[in-house]
């Protein structure tokens, strides 16, 4: 199945000259998104994964399907002052400004091993704030999985040497 075919590209979104890549109809799309969750899924089988890690909101989209799938917990990572126990922070630098993201403390047990889900790889700032906040806990990143690569922004700069798979490139 091509992914790309339900991915709606809108244009000069949210700001123009900006080509918008929309998966609400890729989700919206039962067989569609089935097919985009088994695809992780049969990435993730082998590696023993304790625990599926998204950062909000879309990461929960794809990482919940995921961990029900391999009969594994999720655990959400938030904006600051969205979790109601006590966090881990992970503040970092965007390119006008920057941003803190945070997790449970108890989220992740030293050893686990985590597979972080989102729905799209840009930049890879978020990626890597989450990748710090579960290696600050103790968790090993055993792969990280995206449904789209923006592969001209070279996101995976940011994660090297992470093993990862994006479902479609752009």
């Amino acid at each position: 199945m091509n992914l790309k075919d339900y991915i709606t590209i809108v244009e000069d979104w949210p700001k123009p000259g900006i080509r918008f890549k929309d998966i609400s109809t890729l989700m919206a799309d039962g067989d569609a998104y089935k097919y985009a969750t088994d695809q992780i899924v049969m990435y993730a089988i082998d590696k023993k994964i304790d625990v599926v890690v998204g950062p909000e909101a879309r990461g929960f989209i794809i990482g919940c399907p995921v961990a029900y799938a391999l009969g594994v917990g999720f655990a959400p990572v938030r904006k600051p002052g969205k979790l109601p126990r006590e966090t881990i922070d992970y503040a970092y630098d965007l390119e006008y400004g920057s941003n803190t993201l945070s997790m449970h403390k108890d989220a992740i047990k030293p050893g686990q091993r985590v597979l972080i889900t989102d729905d799209l790889l840009a930049t890879g700032g978020t990626i890597e704030a989450t990748i710090k906040l579960v290696e600050g806990l103790g968790g090993v990143v055993a792969g990280i999985a995206f449904l789209v690569n923006l592969s001209y922004l070279n996101g995976r700069e940011k994660f090297k040497g992470y093993d990862s798979i994006s479902l479609c490139e752009y």
